[in-house]
């Protein structure tokens, strides 16, 4: 009896034995599960934040940083940056036809929408000044139109300007002899050296910024009320009727 009450104890601590070595591995297995689980959730994150996922560090990187062939993705470019170029848009005013030279004032400078004369400049460089509400309503049928105001002269510089718009696209809307509806013009008024106007928009410029300008064109032009490209006429030439003090 003695005897066998000795081997039952002796089985019995054995499957104690047994069970204190099997509960620390299971623990072990679960805790290896369980932090693998919590370590590739953390690479799914990191990896979402790389590829430009849900993270506002990706986001921010691809908006600052620079682009594929390391120009910055929002850089204007040095020409911005020496000329003190700005791009503004401007709320529409009422595009109300009024007397051929009534004085008009308009909200910006240069004008980029408002009343107007009833008849529209032809699309073309002129030497002399156009009367601002000429062209503002060529602006409201689709075109850019780009003044300056250099007292010291700037004749170099208008050429160059007329070159680069006569080698741009021509419009598809418009007929020969017409290829696109721009205008340049002097403008005395203007408080700035060179400027360009659409319908709702401006660009200004200390300088003659011509990427500026390219760049003003692809976003800004023929988006008018009235998008067609009919010419107007010439409000310089003699014969006219237009006065020289029309304002």
């Amino acid at each position: 009896m003695d005897r066998r009450l000795g081997l039952i104890a002796v089985a019995l601590l054995g499957l104690a034995a047994c069970g204190d070595n099997r509960g620390p591995a299971a623990d072990d297995v679960d805790g290896a599960v369980i932090d693998g689980a919590v370590a590739d959730a953390a690479a799914v994150d990191a990896a979402a934040v790389d590829a430009g996922g849900d993270g506002a560090p990706a986001d921010s990187a691809a908006l600052d940083g620079p682009s594929d062939d390391g120009a910055p993705a929002l850089d204007a470019g040095d020409d911005a940056r020496a000329c003190a170029t700005t791009v503004a848009g401007s709320p529409l005013a009422a595009g109300a036809h009024v007397a051929q030279c009534t004085p008009i004032t308009y909200a910006t400078n240069p004008p980029t929408s408002g009343p107007h004369y009833p008849l529209w400049a032809r699309f073309k460089a002129y030497a002399d000044r156009v009367p601002r509400g000429f062209w503002v309503h060529a602006m409201e049928h689709g075109a850019v139109v780009v003044t300056y105001n250099c007292p010291g002269g700037c004749a170099a510089d208008v050429a160059a300007l007329v070159a680069y718009l006569d080698a741009r696209p021509a419009d598809p809307l418009c007929t020969a002899p017409v290829r696109n509806r721009f205008i340049v013009t002097p403008d005395p008024l203007l408080d700035t050296t060179f400027a360009a106007s659409a319908w709702g928009w401006s660009l200004r410029s200390d300088c003659f910024d011509l990427p500026a300008l390219g760049a003003f064109i692809d976003a800004h032009y023929a988006q008018a009320p009235e998008n067609f490209c009919s010419d107007g006429f010439d409000p310089t030439a003699p014969g006219s009727g237009v006065p020289a003090d029309c304002p």
